[in-house]
């Protein structure tokens, strides 16, 4: 019988089995030697985590840095341009009626009649309209009734008080009966001065049943019908609205720069667009004479006369002045301004890089720029269209200029 060996070599091949080698026996280590291993490995875990935990919070800080440095709005600033100086101060102003009352009744009742509506011109103490009240012609009758008793019953104790100090001269009556009747006779004068006094009052309340014109001027509103109930007191919608519009006043804001130079009575003229090449003569009335602390400007009266009624109360206008003084006055880009509730303002970039919101005054309107008459100085740097969230010294970044005048 073959075996497998005898087999190979027959058929011409021969193969040897692998032999597998076993591990050479170790020794167990020491125990010194094993912890000693043991604290390597531990040490070179906490190094690695350490180095690891290093690596982020740099990596944090760095973001962090960078976050901040990003958070901080970028903008574009300009400097204002001088403009040329001229003798010449113009200003927006508003037309208001010399004098504006609203009319309220004084009585309470229906409205019988009104007699002027509105755009009539009336004169001072015209009749404007008619109050029924009933009630108040109730009372009046019922107070002069009342002062009719209190008449009767004075000549009663005037007679009484008489005899009774004829009596007394005879000795026919005590003096204390003569002293009440005298008491009675006073009072009665006094309770007939209190009911004289009360119809004079209703009499009063009557008359108001007509309602007049206070003054010269024209009817502005009518807020009243017939039959509409009327309430006396100005509490409620007033019945009329009168104004004196012969002269007019315009009220002008001046910047304190030229102040100096209005005066009581200066001449001026206003203009207005919707009649072009027309001035109106003007002249100062009076000024607040003190600087509005908020504005730096000067509060001036400018009336107008306005007898052929050509200039209508509420209509806006420009008032031109001649004050002679130089003063300088520069320009910014129209986009620069922002709308704010108190007023316009502009956006200037402090020496610290922070924002500063500042009140100006603007001039004349050139289309893309404005003229700006106090508030901004030709050295200041102003943002170009600023965001609507800016707010008071915001930190910003800004955006530097190239010698091409690019900004990056």
């Amino acid at each position: 019988m073959q075996t497998v060996e005898d087999r190979n070599q027959s058929g011409g091949e021969h193969h040897v089995a692998p032999q597998v080698t076993p591990p050479p026996e170790l020794s167990p280590a020491p125990p010194r030697k094993a912890l000693f291993v043991l604290g390597i490995v531990v040490l070179v875990l906490v190094l690695s985590g350490t180095a690891s935990m290093l690596v982020r919070l740099r990596a944090g800080r760095a973001l962090a840095k960078e976050t901040d440095v990003e958070s901080v709005a970028t903008v574009i600033v300009t400097h204002p341009v001088a403009e040329k100086p001229d003798e010449e101060l113009i200003l927006p102003a508003s037309l208001q009626a010399f004098e504006e009352s609203p009319i309220y009744a004084r009585t309470n009742g229906y409205l019988l009649h009104w007699y002027k509506d509105i755009g009539s011109r009336v004169n001072k103490g015209e009749l404007l309209a008619e109050i029924d009240s009933p009630e108040i012609d109730q009372e009046l009758s019922q107070a002069r009734a009342a002062r009719q008793q209190s008449a009767a019953q004075l000549d009663l104790a005037r007679i009484s008080a008489e005899r009774y100090k004829n009596l007394r001269k005879t000795d026919a009556v005590s003096q204390q009966e003569t002293d009440t009747q005298t008491s009675g006779f006073q009072q009665a004068e006094a309770n007939l001065a209190a009911s004289d006094a009360n119809v004079r009052r209703l009499e009063q309340l009557e008359s108001f049943k007509r309602v007049y014109a206070p003054f010269t001027g024209v009817i502005t509103r009518r807020n009243v019908d017939p039959g509409a109930l009327i309430n006396a007191g100005g509490g409620g919608t007033p019945m009329f609205t009168i104004a004196r519009v012969d002269p007019l006043r315009v009220f002008v804001n001046v910047p304190q720069a030229y102040f100096p130079a209005i005066k009581t009575g200066i001449p001026a003229y206003v203009t207005l667009q919707e009649i072009p090449g027309q001035k109106f003569k003007a002249a100062v009335a009076r000024t607040a004479d003190a600087i509005d602390p908020t504005t730096r400007t000067l509060l001036t009266e400018v009336d107008v006369p306005n007898k052929d009624k050509r200039l209508l109360p509420g209509s806006f206008g420009e008032v031109h002045f001649t004050p002679k003084i130089d003063v300088a006055k520069v320009t910014v880009p129209v986009n620069a301004m922002l709308f704010r509730r108190e007023g316009p303002r502009v956006a200037v970039v402090g020496a610290d890089n922070k924002v500063q919101l500042r009140p100006i005054t603007i001039g004349r309107d050139y289309g893309t720029t404005l003229e700006i008459l106090g508030g901004v100085g030709l050295e200041d740097r102003i943002i170009i269209n600023p965001s609507d969230s800016l707010e008071e010294n915001q930190p910003v970044h800004v955006a530097q200029q190239d010698e091409a005048g690019s900004h990056s």
